[in-house]
């Protein structure tokens, strides 16, 4: 019986190192050099929040306070105090298929298409990888979507939308 309790408690104390996020590079799940390049690109364009913008792109998104920031659709997840939010519009995808949406910083993205919020297919993140934090793929239809940024830890923040390879 102790010795039961004993190897639960240390399974338990290990859990947190179970959830810690990968760091580097190398731990992605799948190839991120062309999204790493786009949000690293020094051609990105600076757009402000509500701006409607082509596929496939990359930008430096302007963010504001939640507050501010006027979402068209409430995030998912609720933005913590002093992080920042903000949305781009797209016209449409060139073609429906799946895409990538990266991001250069932690923060929450909520994807809308035809009123829904959109689930992502994969996802990948990993810290200590200069230039990007997180990949996520998205299946798109080829009409207009809202991509929503929150709770990112400063007022802008690098994204990349690219079809996928």
């Amino acid at each position: 019986m102790r010795t039961r309790l004993i190897v639960a408690l240390t399974l338990l104390g290990a859990a947190p190192a179970f959830a810690a996020e990968p760091s580097g590079c190398d731990k992605f799940k799948w190839p991120i050099d062309r999204e790493r390049a786009a949000l690293t690109a020094p051609t990105r364009a600076e757009i402000a929040s509500g701006a409607e913008i082509p596929v496939p792109i990359s930008v430096t998104l302007t963010l504001k306070s939640p507050a501010d920031a006027k979402l068209p659709s409430p995030p998912e997840r609720k933005p913590k105090d002093g992080t920042f939010a903000g949305f781009a519009r797209f016209q449409k995808a060139p073609k429906a298929g799946t895409y990538t949406i990266s991001l250069s910083a932690g923060a929450w993205i909520d994807v809308v298409q035809d009123g829904e919020i959109l689930k992502p297919m994969e996802f990948s993140g990993a810290t200590d990888c200069a230039g990007i934090r997180k990949t996520m793929k998205y299946d798109l239809a080829a009409g207009p979507f809202v991509i929503q940024v929150s709770g990112a830890p400063e007022n802008s923040i690098n994204m990349a939308v690219l079809p996928s390879e």
